[in-house]
């Protein structure tokens, strides 16, 4: 299992843009000496646990100053053997909380079948026994999407992706599979999501409001409970399964 940061507190703002308010920010992170993260395939996927009546996401879609939710996360398309990531992560008054524990891929399922994390998790995996306990989640939806990660050695603190191709699955759950699924948003747009502790520097306000971008609250969660999930979702459109 590689070296991973395991606790996180920080600001994150999403933003919907089209390819061209892309093309316009990706040059100017460039030109502000960002690059592009290499960590292995673009490709990530999320595993949602909730409740049996998806409690969980309909408390955050409620946007509540406090919330919570649990998933389990790799890349790519892993086998049994590959890392796993179980997260926990709160939102409070503004401020994400994200606490992960690494296993791997056949493990880390095993344990939250079982609502049992091993010893081995330290403190973060008794937070997630405690959750699996409390809550008496099961998968409820996968997320997948191909995401670009942008540092730079000058900001560290500031950390801005961008995630295409959002799509998920709601029956079939397994992570080794061809990463296929239902599209979230269209195939021109992208989910912008900056994160960062502190105050953002002004530059990027700048730019931002100079494209006429604006803030959004856009859930991959949310989007496929209210689109699919929810029981009054309408039905899916034949054409909307897309491949990484």
């Amino acid at each position: 299992m590689h070296d991973y940061q395991s606790v996180f507190a920080r600001v994150e703002k999403k933003f919907l843009i089209t390819e061209e308010q892309h093309a316009a920010i990706t040059a100017a992170l460039r030109l502000q000496g960002f690059a592009v993260q290499s960590f292995g395939s673009p490709t990530v996927q999320s595993l949602y646990y909730d409740t049996p009546d998806c409690l969980l996401v309909r408390r955050s879609i409620d946007r509540p100053n406090y919330k919570e939710k649990l998933r389990l996360r790799c890349y790519g398309e892993p086998e049994g053997g590959s890392a796993a990531y179980v997260e926990i992560k709160k939102k409070y008054a503004g401020v994400v909380y994200k606490r992960r524990t690494g296993l791997p891929l056949d493990d880390a399922l095993s344990a939250l079948r079982l609502g049992q994390m091993p010893e081995s998790a330290g403190q973060i995996g008794r937070e997630v026994t405690w959750f699996l306990q409390r809550w008496g989640v099961s998968p409820k939806a996968l997320i997948i999407y191909e995401r670009d990660a942008w540092l730079s050695a000058m900001e560290p603190e500031l950390r801005v992706t961008f995630d295409r191709d959002i799509r998920f699955r709601d029956g079939d759950f397994d992570m080794t599979r061809p990463a296929l699924g239902t599209r979230l948003i269209a195939a021109n747009q992208r989910l912008m999501e900056v994160k960062i502790p502190g105050v953002w520097p002004m530059w990027l306000h700048s730019l931002l409001a100079g494209l006429g971008v604006p803030q959004t609250h856009f859930s991959k969660y949310g989007t496929a409970y209210l689109n699919y999930l929810a029981p009054s979702a309408p039905l899916q459109p034949a054409d909307s399964r897309i491949s990484a």
